[in-house]
């Protein structure tokens, strides 16, 4: 038994020479490790609020486009861009917003929303729809050769056929028959195999052309 109790006080004054030495050093790792904890716990949760708070006015803002509501559009989808531009929801709205402005006229408003698109840090298949809009606002706005300079960048996979195609139709804007032929036809090369539709449609254009 005694030997037992020497060797527990053995044990303990080596556990207290440790804790001298050391134990300031290990209280601050734990207190970092509460820190960062902490630290972690609150970004999500900040992270999950502005999501939400997004979400709501995304929400507003399409409401105000089934309403048709261009005012409420537009300070909904500014509110979003100053204070939410990094969630998913910002370029959608975006997006959403520049479909009325061009639906009203705003030619110069759509192009900024889109263009803002394309340089945010969107996923590369939104910024490939904006682009595609955005060629499709420069032809209107009678701006074809910006709008192939859009398109000259390279597409998100399985958006290759729909660059084509709309590069197509610009250069027969542009009378240009034989490179708008050439467009539609590496278009349909592209389509993927379940568009038939897009198919379809590429192949009226290109007997259209004719022969060339």
């Amino acid at each position: 038994m005694s030997t037992l109790d020497l060797e527990e006080q053995e044990q303990l004054a080596t556990l207290k020479a440790w804790w001298k030495e050391y134990g300031n050093l290990a209280m601050l790792a734990v207190s970092l490790a509460l820190l960062l904890f902490a630290a972690w716990n609150g970004w999500n949760w900040y992270r999950s609020s502005r999501s939400m708070e997004a979400a709501s006015l995304y929400e507003t803002l399409q409401s105000a486009a089934r309403a048709n509501d261009l005012k409420a559009a537009r300070e909904a989808t500014g509110t979003l861009l100053e204070k939410y531009p990094g969630t998913t929801y910002g370029p959608l709205a975006a997006l959403v917003s520049a479909r009325m402005h061009f639906q009203s006229g705003d030619l110069k408003t759509a192009r900024a929303q889109l263009q803002w698109v394309t340089e945010s840090g969107a996923s590369d298949e939104l910024k490939a729809v904006a682009r595609l809009r955005l060629a499709n606002v420069m032809l209107d706005d009678a701006a074809p050769d910006d709008a192939l300079k859009i398109l000259a960048a390279k597409p998100a996979q399985g958006f290759e056929a729909l660059f084509e195609s709309m590069r197509g139709d610009i250069l027969l804007v542009q009378k240009k028959q034989n490179e708008a032929r050439e467009a539609y036809r590496s278009a349909l090369e592209k389509t993927l195999k379940n568009d038939a539709g897009l198919s379809e449609q590429l192949r009226r254009k290109i007997d259209a052309l004719g022969e060339g």
